[in-house]
């Protein structure tokens, strides 16, 4: 069997090493790859935007399936030109791409299906944004509507950080073109988890929950980032936790897109606020996120290449099991670049830790210099270094020291990757 990956970062390198240990045998090629997948996988440079190629790259290497990674191709509609060729591939339309593309979109689809998530409205001009701040007090939520990277969040203390908020996204245009249009919305207490579903439009199947790390430093502190790290399972994740957002959030979500005539194919992610009154909705996602991916991929006993295969298929999942998990924990640290999140710094020279027991390196914002072939930064967040161990103090321990002996100029990465789980005193026995 032949699979193409599309995409070159840590997400993208856990879902191949994952599927690698599925089918041994299996034959990965990746477009664009990194450093990392290409120790077990072939890597092709390729632009992404230039959807034509990926599909013709798709077809001159008779690839049984494409997996998609990352949501750029997908918003762009990468889904949408395989499908007119008769290219198997796993990953939602451009139309139904929407519900992570447009956080308009979404919270209208949500709204309509009846999901519980937090009141918000929508302002494309400051002074009306302004204006809508007296409905919602303090503290308030300001998001860019369209895709941020992860970084389109802005939670606001007070009425003057909120206004700040406005006009750094309606007018300093901090997040370009996504942030053309803004939701300011009601700030939800409690915490998140990350949910995973797999769907092939119709059923939809829970993967193991998981936590992610958003702010930049310990303790929660600093600017949103695409994620600082992320831990699996998670005591808040209980079996009727579950089972309440799969009822009353993921499956009325992909009825929703049903109904509004753009079915829903791939991995749905539900980025969910555990509070008093059940679970809510913060964001959908239209892929695996990261770097929640890196903590799962290692704790997951079943086939993901049989699930995935499934659905690029067109095949249905109404007699597949719910995957199997190991009785393990998992810790993921993410090790990031100088001046990350803002303006990270490529070229510093990498040093890599030996091999560990339990331990993975993900690789994400990494290269080789050409000149040298010395493994450098390439990216914003550079690498996921994974542990996995019977409790998730041991996990975490391991992860953090491993991360540590990760060596680049201005490395910075967070200590403190599960500590709320921690504090809950959960699965550390």
């Amino acid at each position: 069997m032949k699979v193409l990956i599309v995409g070159g970062g840590g997400r993208e390198h856990a879902l191949a090493w994952k599927l690698r240990r599925d089918d041994p045998n299996l034959e990965l090629i990746a477009a664009p790859g990194n450093p990392g997948i290409a120790s077990f996988a072939r890597c092709v440079p390729m632009d992404l935007d230039k959807l034509k190629d990926v599909a013709q790259l798709a077809e001159e290497e008779l690839v049984d399936l494409t997996i998609v990674g990352p949501e750029t191709p997908l918003e762009a509609g990468i889904v949408n030109l395989f499908r007119t060729r008769g290219l198997p591939i796993f990953g939602p339309t451009r139309e139904a791409a929407r519900i992570e593309t447009s956080k308009r979109f979404a919270k209208e689809l949500m709204v309509r299906a009846g999901i519980p998530t937090a009141r918000a409205v929508q302002h494309s001009d400051a002074k009306e944004a302004k204006a809508a701040l007296a409905d919602f007090g303090s503290p308030v939520v300001i998001k860019a509507s369209g895709l941020a990277g992860g970084k389109g969040v802005i939670v606001a203390q007070s009425v003057v950080e909120a206004e700040r908020a406005i006009d750094a996204m309606l007018g300093d245009r901090i997040f370009g073109a996504a942030g053309r249009e803004i939701l300011i919305e009601e700030f939800m207490e409690g915490e998140e988890v990350s949910l995973f579903a797999i769907t092939d439009g119709q059923q939809a199947l829970p993967l193991l929950a998981a936590q992610d790390h958003k702010r930049l430093h310990e303790g929660d502190f600093g600017p949103n980032t695409g994620g600082m790290g992320a831990y699996a399972p998670t005591s808040l994740a209980t079996p009727e936790l579950v089972a309440r957002s799969m009822s009353e959030i993921v499956r009325p979500a992909l009825a929703a897109l049903r109904d509004a005539g753009s079915t829903f194919t791939g991995l749905l992610y539900a980025g969910l606020m555990s509070t008093r009154d059940g679970p809510k909705v913060v964001e959908f996602n239209c892929r695996f996120g990261d770097p929640e991916t890196q903590a799962l991929m290692p704790l997951m006993d079943s086939s993901l290449l049989e699930l995935i295969a499934a659905v690029a298929g067109g095949g249905s999942l109404s007699r597949t099991k719910v995957p199997d998990w190991k009785p393990l924990s998992s810790v993921t640290t993410v090790v990031a670049a100088a001046g990350y999140p803002n303006e990270p710094r490529t070229g510093d020279t990498i040093q890599l830790p030996p091999p560990e027991e339990g331990v993975e390196i993900f690789h994400a914002g990494t290269a080789l210099n050409p000149w040298t072939n010395e493994l450098v930064t390439a990216g914003g967040r550079v690498l996921s270094v994974t542990a996995v161990a019977p409790t998730l103090i041991e996990a975490a321990e391991l992860s953090r020291s491993h991360a540590e002996q990760v060596s680049f100029k201005g490395k910075q990465l967070r200590r403190d990757i599960g500590w709320r789980e921690v504090t809950r005193g959960a699965r550390t026995t």
